[in-house]
């Protein structure tokens, strides 16, 4: 599959994210997990891939079907809604 430059760089920051599943990876450039393990490996230096590998490795949320809830972003109890360009007052 032949990938521009910024779907390369868009697919790794997918995966560096611990909360984007491999399966949104899937559906939005239709690269299987293993895939995106060989793209990652192909274009990261050699320490810096198995970094990842060590930290997505058995990672619940990089796999849609061990995560713990179905849905939704993560969002903190204390982290101030943004509305209009603006933080609004709690």
């Amino acid at each position: 599959m032949n990938l521009s430059i910024e779907e390369k760089d868009r697919i790794i920051e997918m995966a560096w994210e611990d909360r984007t599943p491999f399966d949104a990876i899937t559906f939005q450039f239709g690269l299987k997990e293993q895939e995106v393990i060989e793209l990652m490996r192909r274009e990261m230096k050699p320490s810096s891939f198995r970094m990842w590998r060590q930290r997505v490795q058995g990672r619940a949320t990089k796999h849609s079907k061990k995560r713990n809830f179905d849905e939704g972003r993560f969002k903190c109890s204390r982290q101030k809604s943004i509305s209009n360009n603006s933080i609004s007052k709690r």
